[in-house]
């Protein structure tokens, strides 16, 4: 019972440890953003506005559905999506895909006339492709796919709130 008591110690040791170690480096989990705004309108219709919303609606920032009342207008100009071959084996099968998916938007305040210059956010992603195992492969893309879509919509958020208009104090 003893030796059981006493095999087990080192793992605990090494766990107490690993989550010590964790704390004094400064780690600690990703947090709301902190974006300079309270409300925020969005125009157009890409797929990814209501990633967007939720993002803004879980930071605190309320999402209007008219100009009226904003502080921020985000205007989503456009999002592609492209899968390019990037290696074929000697057959002259596909080995590997690359996928590309880019978001073009602008900003202005809505005391302002004047947009922002257009950006765009773009996100690559590259991955083995096989016909044997093609139901894997196609949940593979579409993981690929949704990956890219939220570190978009990180970007997004990330670009915003250091260059968006400061809070009234």
């Amino acid at each position: 019972m003893m030796n059981l008591l006493f095999s087990c110690l080192p793992r605990r040791m090494l766990v107490l440890l690993c989550v010590l170690s964790l704390g004094a480096c400064g780690f600690h989990m990703r947090g709301v953003a902190n974006l300079p705004f309270e409300s925020v309108y969005i125009l157009g219709k890409a797929s990814i506005a209501p990633d967007l919303k939720r993002s803004f609606t879980g930071s605190g920032i309320k999402v209007l559905p008219n100009e009226e009342g904003a502080q921020v207008l985000l205007e989503l100009l456009g999002e592609q999506r492209e899968k390019r071959i990037l290696s074929l084996s000697g057959t002259g099968k596909v080995r590997e895909y690359e996928l590309v998916y880019t978001l073009s938007y602008r900003v202005r305040e809505a005391s302002s006339e004047e947009w922002g210059p257009e950006q765009q956010v773009e996100m690559r992603r590259d991955f083995s492709y096989s016909d044997t195992q093609l139901l894997a492969k196609t949940f593979e893309e579409t993981r690929l796919e949704n990956d890219m879509r939220t570190e978009v919509v990180r970007e997004v958020i990330r670009r915003l709130s250091a260059t968006a208009p400061r809070r009234a104090a």
